[in-house]
């Protein structure tokens, strides 16, 4: 027996067409839509007609892609490494005046604290990224090795023309003067994926530090005291995140670093003819420094304390909209390397020893001087005339990593074609 399915049957309305008991409105017709209404605050209205890729009709992609947005600096970083240079011009002109001038002295020692430190912790912030990516270690060799390996030779040389001392020698494996950031750095950022992976990176960073401190056989090979004993701050940098930086920029940070640097001013004024200044260049053990070992770890750990509430301090009052100096946070590091050739040759042609620069009015010039100095190095001419040293391209040093060649290809626009002629 052939089972049916039961189907409804049509039913007639009264004056009216047939219509299906599913389909009450008939087959044609179809029920009106109830009026819009507008939606509650934070729900999305609903989405409109999409395309073919899923976007809507003003979204679909045309012929070429959109270029991607260049990648604007933060006023704020580029502000606070023109003042940090500044700071760091202005400590090399007051080294001379500490020997007869005791205010000198204390700015030296309160800045000589966190004007290297603030360097290395953005050093370390800008570094988080850093892996071992192709495209990343040439930039490694060619911004920090290739300038380091140059101004050692060019530092070595004018010691021998201007201070006379045709003997000193020329060497890659001892840092001279300002060269050992350099070196330093190049360590660092090496060291950095290390960093993201171990427990407890800053303690560890602190502890590497503290080791140093009392180890007198390290010797100056790469000048590897100040590597370590720099390397806690850059590790702090690495776990910095922005709104670390946000919050010291509030008012209640403002106002809590006045008293912090004007107790600080005093407590160098204090210590001045009390304590070795050699302790904040972090390049000696402390027994070199004629100290017991345990002062070494002590020393270390109080001026990592200091170091770090003062470059706080000196956070909060950088400016974070764009100023008439922020353009010359991007060359920071030509000013920082070329001002030394002005700072050595002060003392070896004994700018200091004449009378006027032992008055307050030659310590404002000197000070004046600095700074003019420093800022006219950090500026974009300047940085046009030594970019081949300080920044070289090398492309024909390196092979072509064809991963990085299809990331610059994807983030570069692409370029329109030209449509072929048609036949008439």
């Amino acid at each position: 027996m052939r089972s049916e399915v039961p189907v409804a049957p049509a039913a007639r309305s009264v004056g009216g067409p047939v219509t299906n008991s599913l389909r009450p409105h008939g087959s044609d017709s179809r029920a009106p839509l109830p009026p819009a209404r507008p939606t509650a605050d934070g729900v999305p209205s609903p989405p409109g007609p999409r395309g073919r890729s899923g976007s809507s009709p003003a979204e679909e992609p045309s012929g070429s892609p959109a270029p991607r947005p260049a990648k604007q600096r933060d006023a704020f970083f580029d502000n606070a490494k023109y003042l940090a240079i500044v700071l760091v011009a202005m400590g090399h002109a007051w080294e001379p005046l500490t020997d007869h001038s005791r205010a000198a002295e204390a700015l030296y020692m309160v800045v000589y604290t966190f004007h290297m430190p603030a360097f290395i912790l953005i050093s370390g912030y800008f570094s988080r990224s850093f892996d071992m990516r192709p495209d990343r270690l040439k930039r490694l060799i060619t911004g920090v090795a290739v300038p380091y390996a140059v101004f050692e030779v060019a530092y070595s040389l004018f010691k021998r023309w201007a201070d006379d001392d045709p003997g000193h020698p020329i060497s890659l494996l001892d840092p001279w003067y300002l060269t050992w950031f350099l070196i330093a750095l190049f360590v660092w950022r090496l060291t950095t994926p290390l960093w993201k992976v171990v427990r407890h990176p800053v303690p560890l960073a602190l502890v590497i530090a503290c080791l140093a401190a009392v180890s007198p056989d390290i010797g100056d090979d790469l000048d590897l005291q100040r590597v370590l004993q720099f390397l806690p701050f850059f590790v702090v940098g690495l776990f910095m995140k922005p709104e670390h930086f946000r919050r010291l920029r509030g008012r209640t940070a403002r106002v809590l670093s006045l008293p912090v640097f004007a107790a600080a001013l005093a407590l160098a004024y204090w210590a001045g003819p009390r304590m070795n200044s050699a302790w904040f260049y972090h390049r000696d053990s402390a027994q070199e420094l004629g100290a017991p070992w345990w002062a070494g770890v002590v020393m270390t750990l109080a001026l990592f304390g200091c170091s770090m509430v003062l470059t706080g301090c000196f956070f909060a009052w950088v400016p974070g909209r764009r100023m008439w100096f922020t353009v010359l946070g991007a060359g920071t590091l030509y000013g920082y390397l070329l001002h030394g050739f002005l700072a050595k040759g002060s003392r070896f042609w004994g700018w200091y020893d004449h009378a006027w620069a032992q008055q307050v009015w030659g310590e404002m010039a000197a000070t004046a001087v600095a700074a003019a100095v420093i800022t006219v190095l950090c500026t974009p001419p300047v940085r046009r005339v030594f970019r081949s040293v300080m920044e070289p391209e090398l492309a024909w040093a390196f092979r072509k990593d064809p991963a990085s060649e299809a990331r610059r290809r994807a983030s570069s626009p692409a370029e329109p074609r030209e449509k072929a002629p048609q036949n008439a």
